[in-house]
């Protein structure tokens, strides 16, 4: 069984940004976590249900509210599709935007 696009989100920020994982495993399969090589972010990218997903930490050096939750200690992860975010996750927390909770 599939689990939900919320409860995968929150798998892969827990594995890269909690536990460090240089690997991220969903569902069996093995998706490698990368620097990037400017600002030294973590990122992976993954599939859920045929559709291909990049978090990305956040960059705590941006204006954005997320980047100050960042700034402030907490474990910030975007998550993008097609070039476009589509949600994050704080502290183990969900944020869907838009059309992705049709998706979910």
């Amino acid at each position: 069984m599939n689990s939900s696009f919320e409860q995968t989100l929150v798998d892969v920020w827990r594995q890269v940004l909690v536990e460090n994982a240089n690997v991220v495993e969903l569902g069996g399969k093995r998706y490698s976590v990368r620097i990037t090589p400017k600002k030294g972010l973590r990122q992976v990218d993954f599939v859920f249900d045929g559709n291909e997903i990049r978090g990305l930490e956040q960059n705590p050096d941006t204006k954005s509210r997320w980047a100050q939750l960042a700034r402030a200690g907490k474990k910030v992860m975007q998550f993008l599709s097609e070039g476009r975010y589509v949600a994050n996750v704080v502290d183990g927390d969900v944020t869907l935007y838009g059309k992705a909770e049709a998706n979910g």
